[in-house]
């Protein structure tokens, strides 16, 4: 199960990543492709080709996290590659992905914050 309490941030890397990479070559990239801390309290999320096959990698206390997750069928709808900067996403958009749906949920309530009554 993913855990997510202590997520601050969700990056997902744009186009395709080779995914024989384990937990070592994938920090590797969030440190030196990304100019990112994979120490950091963040989830980094990458994807195959053929975007059946995504990997995420989350540090947690005093080890590293390695989710793998392979589709039996369809496809992630994974961002086209538009630069080399890594995408910023939240939690929730993270799940729409997860459950193979688009990132730009038109149709989703927002995000709603509680008033305090004084």
């Amino acid at each position: 199960m993913l855990n997510q309490t202590l997520v601050e941030r969700v990056y997902l890397a744009r186009g395709n990543t080779d995914l024989r990479k384990s937990i070592d070559g994938l920090a590797v990239l969030v440190k030196e492709g990304f100019d990112l801390d994979p120490f950091s309290p963040c989830l980094f999320v990458f994807c195959n080709r053929k975007r059946d096959k995504l990997k995420i990698l989350q540090w947690e206390h005093n080890g590293f996290w390695f989710y793998y997750r392979r589709l039996e069928q369809g496809n992630f709808q994974w961002p086209s590659e538009e630069n080399n900067a890594p995408l910023k996403i939240s939690q929730r958009e993270l799940r729409w992905l997860l459950d193979g749906l688009p990132l730009n949920q038109k149709q989703a309530h927002s995000a709603v914050t509680a008033r305090t009554i004084i």
